[in-house]
């Protein structure tokens, strides 16, 4: 599993939305500012992503808005998401590359570029649907794990 820390924004009652907390590890990186990755980050910096997260070992009711949490993302579910968004349109992209080019003899690098271009978009729209036929799958969303630093109320004594 992986683990990762967030700030709850809100409350419901079989869950909570949170903002995660950036960790950028491009400091110690050895190819620094080499990748695209930092670049990445400096442009989404200012954007606020939430994410619903689930009640898991923790009930999200014990929760409260401005608490750390600690929520965790099954290891499958990464691994399997990498894979579709990757290799679906790629694949799709090549065979239809190579169905275009079997099908008509002529003008075959046309009829190829064009075969790629619409695997690549049929891949990615298959990408798409797969991602609005799990949205409310529970299995491949994260929950909760554990409260790290719960919100304090202050009592003033009068």
């Amino acid at each position: 599993m992986l683990l990762e820390t967030a700030h709850v924004v809100a409350v419901e009652a079989d869950s909570v939305w949170v903002e995660t907390i950036r960790k950028s590890s491009c400091g110690t990186c050895a190819a620094q500012k080499g990748c695209g990755h930092s670049l990445l980050g400096r442009i989404s910096a200012s954007r606020r992503n939430y994410i619903q997260v689930f009640s898991g070992a923790l009930q999200a009711s014990r929760c409260s808005v401005d608490d750390h949490v600690r929520i965790s993302i099954p290891e499958q579910v990464i691994i399997h998401g990498s894979l579709v968004v990757y290799m679906l349109p790629l694949v799709s992209m090549l065979l239809m590359a190579v169905l275009a080019t079997t099908v008509s003899a002529a003008s075959q690098d046309l009829l190829a570029i064009g075969g790629a271009v619409a695997g690549f978009a049929l891949g990615v729209g298959l990408v798409r649907w797969h991602a609005w036929c799990h949205k409310s799958d529970k299995s491949m969303q994260p929950t909760l794990v554990e409260l790290v630093n719960p919100s304090v109320e202050y009592i003033t004594v009068s």
